[in-house]
């Protein structure tokens, strides 16, 4: 498929390297493994642990390797600093105590200490005062050097010992094989390329810092085999404390886990201990591994970034500490994801199950046998020294090489994090790996029938995969097989609790059991297309009216201000090309007319009159074209069903701040606890999908929620009361101006402000034959909305008796620590 205006032409992809145990295969571009054709002939690790059973002298001497270091398990030359050895994790812990900023800090907090007491007149009068202040400052600082290495302790990895990781990698290695039977998939020449980097940062001493994305926690183990397996020294994983349960915690952190706390909260002796061993790792040149996106994406398409270890990261060599850092964007993809079940359920709004070992070996990702293989891909690394440089002369328009002696204003240091978050989410999505599966789970929630006959199935995931192409993306190497191949083999890992088939029909039909955990691979693609999307679903607000294509044709200037709203009420959830609205929709629009969606419609055509001195090149209004409109809008479709989910869910968010609207009965400003409010939200959410005024079940999950929430409370629609105590929620109310009016009868009145806004998003939403009489919708939703959130003002807290009761029980609180620290 040749490619379109401003789409990257099709290049023949680098080999695929294979890791499967101890076997490392090369792969030509195009290759996938053919289908087992009995289960002799499947390569999985059955076979070998079957072997191993019935003969333990092989079994036996495959650990020997691995334990005695045989080879390139030995793990002796690797690129990188040492590691591995024993006294590690003493030298760590006394180098990061060492350390300036560190020092600082805990005589700061002991000066604060003795000021305090001093005013409590503990200290006495004369010369007995001075030395008594001396005695206690040094008391408070070797209990603060105590707890600061204590901290340091519990925190640090312990790179120990090579026995430890040899037996480690036999272990990691069999589990992982056990469930992504395929193995390890990784391009030859970004391996080639990344210990080539590598190598050159040893020698400069210089830390990699690994920046995937996260969707498994089979990611933290991926990586580790990765390195391992090709000799590269492991980083250090920046992980959360939520998994340091017993036994696996201290497996983890000899590993290379470096446990955090999941908040620091005010703990300034905490966040200076967490900066200090950072700087400590990438001032060695230790390589470190942080997820950009912090927790786990449930939902299958990359999160925003999180910038509090970035933050740290940026801060080292910003402020000089560290002289340079090598950048890796990297990303993970898999056939199949084991979490997407309990995903789910934390979506529908169960609470997220603790940690503990017991679920994490009894887990499908250890008992499943066919879930495909892992694929993972690495950006080209870039130094973070330059990017700042860069990004500073471009602000600051002078030469990158004076840019960071200037100094940097608290603005400029948050513009420059949110560019770094974001270039290297750009830079992960640009080699991300689209798998079989999820263009299966695409295909089959981006049509409108109940199911789909095998050969249109395979039409379309051909379409599909020459789409991606075209669009600069990459698909798992499968050329050298028959599409059909590949569907069966995507079928299977899927399963059929997620896709169902029917044989008894003139031909097999397939059908989507479980789409909202379909959602999760369909997800996987949709950041390639969201400019598509975006257009396609403001022309939506003209073709679903129905008629001829003059009825249908939709003006520039209207198609413009529709993709621009649009685009402002996802920049929380998707990444844009970065040349602009303007730029992007024209190019766009260009790439849909070469592929025969839309007809573009310019000044100087027959259909249209061209004024005088205007541009003859202008594009003045868009139409379906006549292929698409006689292929049943299939194309246009297609773009439209990617994203309808994700309006459907942000209506659904503003139609639950209606839910807000003060009962007339309520004389006090009144503010609602926000988790409840939410909750409350995907109950309303639930109902009107039962009640067919919401398309899309998967509207309800609480992440595209919450991202809304965020987006309301950052335009000013609501307010929210953040919260210092754990035991005191966030609360929320509507902000004033956004607030509906209910009529004499008490109900709200479908009005004002909000609800210009709810009508603007539902103009791209699905059509639905239960939503085509606007008046009768707008009754029946309001209706519900303000049922629930009658429900939510009675068990509100008024403002005033609460916060009362809040603040005597925080000053009791209070009073009692500050009871146990006398005693102490």
């Amino acid at each position: 498929m040749s490619s379109i205006k401003g789409e990257v032409p099709l290049q023949p992809s680098a080999p695929d390297l294979d890791i499967l145990g101890d076997q490392v295969t090369i792969h030509p571009g195009g290759y996938v493994e053919p289908p087992p054709q009995d289960d002799a002939s499947e390569r999985n690790l059955v076979e070998h642990m079957a072997r191993f059973r019935e003969s333990p002298l092989d079994f036996l001497r495959e650990i020997s390797l691995h334990v005695s270091g045989t080879g390139w398990r030995a793990y002796d030359s690797v690129i990188g600093q040492p590691i591995y050895y024993p006294g590690f994790s003493d030298n760590m812990k006394a180098a990061v105590m060492r350390t300036p900023m560190l020092q600082q800090r805990i005589q700061e907090l002991a000066d604060r200490r003795l000021d305090a007491e001093e005013k409590q007149g503990l200290f006495g009068q004369g010369l007995k005062k001075a030395q008594t202040r001396a005695r206690r400052k040094l008391e408070i600082v070797t209990s603060l050097q105590e707890v600061a290495t204590s901290l340091t302790d519990g925190m640090i990895c312990k790179f120990e010992s090579k026995r430890f990781i040899r037996g480690a990698y036999y272990l990691c290695t069999q589990l992982l094989t056990r469930a992504y039977h395929q193995g390890i998939h990784v391009s030859s020449e970004e391996v080639l390329r990344l210990r080539s980097v590598a190598e050159k940062a040893a020698k400069n001493k210089h830390s990699i810092i690994f920046l995937p994305c996260h969707r498994s926690h089979v990611d933290y183990v991926s990586l580790q085999l990765i390195c391992y397996r090709l000799g590269i020294a492991l980083p250090t994983v920046v992980a959360g404390d939520n998994l340091k349960m017993p036994i696996l915690g201290a497996f983890l952190q000899n590993a290379g886990a470096m446990w955090i706390r999941r908040s620091f909260g005010n703990d300034t002796l905490y966040t200076t201990l967490v900066q200090s061993y950072i700087d400590t790792l990438l001032q060695n040149g230790f390589n470190i591994e942080c997820f950009i996106e912090g927790g786990r994406s449930r939902t299958g398409k990359l999160l925003s970034p999180k910038f509090g270890i970035l933050s740290f990261l940026l801060d080292s060599v910003l402020s000089g500490r560290v002289d340079d850092a090598i950048i890796c964007p990297v990303s993970t993809q898999y056939d199949k994801v084991v979490e997407t079940e309990s995903y789910i359920s934390e979506l529908l709004g169960q609470p997220k199950p603790q940690e503990n070992l017991r679920d994490f070996l009894s887990a499908s990702s250890v008992l499943s046998l066919k879930l495909g293989r892992v694929d993972v891909r690495f950006h080209e690394p870039w130094s973070l020294r330059s990017f700042i440089s860069e990004q500073r002369a471009r602000v600051s328009d002078v030469k990158p090489s004076s840019a960071l002696s200037n100094p940097l204003s608290p603005e400029s240091r948050v513009r420059l994090l949110r560019t770094l978050g974001y270039r290297v989410l750009s830079d992960i999505n640009a080699v991300s790996v689209v798998m079989p599966t999820a263009l299966i789970g695409t295909v089959l929630l981006t049509l409108r029938g109940r199911g789909v006959g095998k050969s249109e199935l395979i039409r379309r995931v051909e379409w599909l995969s020459d789409r991606v192409r075209a669009k600069g993306g990459r698909v798992a190497h499968f050329a050298g097989a028959p599409t059909s191949t590949i569907i069966e083999r995507g079928l299977d890992v899927l399963g059929p609790g997620l896709v169902g088939t029917i044989d008894d029909l003139p031909e097999t039909t397939y059908c989507a059991v479980d789409r909202f955990q379909l959602s999760f691979y369909r997800n996987m693609t949709i950041h390639l297309f969201i400019s598509e999307a975006l257009i396609c679903a403001a022309m939506y607000t003209k073709v679903k009216q129905g008629g001829g294509p003059d009825n249908q044709r939709i003006s520039f200037d209207a198609l413009q201000e529709q993709v621009g709203f649009l685009s402002f009420i996802f920049r929380g959830e998707f990444i844009y090309p970065t040349a602009g609205l303007l730029a992007n929709l024209n190019r766009t629009l260009i790439g849909l007319e070469s592929d025969g969606v839309v007809t573009l419609i310019h000044s100087n055509s027959e259909d249209n009159a061209n004024p005088s001195g205007a541009d003859p090149h202008k594009i003045v209004s868009i139409e379906l074209s006549p292929g698409e409109r006689k292929n049943g809008r299939e194309n246009f479709d297609f773009y439209n069903f990617l994203l309808w989910p994700f309006i459907e869910s942000t209506w659904l968010g503003a139609v639950a701040l209606m839910s807000l609207t003060p009962p007339t009965s309520k004389q006090f400003e009144t503010w609602l606890d926000i988790r409840k409010t939410q909750e409350t939200a995907q109950l309303l959410g639930k109902t009107l999908y039962h009640q067919g005024d919401l398309s899309y079940f998967e509207a309800v999950n609480k992440e595209t929620l919450k991202n809304a929430f965020q987006l309301f409370e950052e335009e000013g629609m609501i307010l929210v009361r953040k919260s210092l105590h754990r035991s005191t929620p966030s609360a929320i109310r509507l902000s004033p101006d956004w607030t509906p009016e209910r009529d004499g009868n008490g109900s709200i009145v479908p009005e004002g402000r909000l609800w210009d806004f709810i009508e603007k998003i539902a103009r791209s939403r699905r059509e639905g034959k239960n939503r085509r009489d606007g008046a009768t919708v707008s009754t029946r939703v309001l209706r519900l909305a303000d049922l629930v959130g009658k429900e939510l003002f009675e068990s509100a807290v008024v403002e005033g008796d609460g916060e009362r009761v809040e603040s005597q029980k925080r000053r009791g609180r209070r009073k009692g620590e500050g009871d146990r620290r006398a005693r102490l």
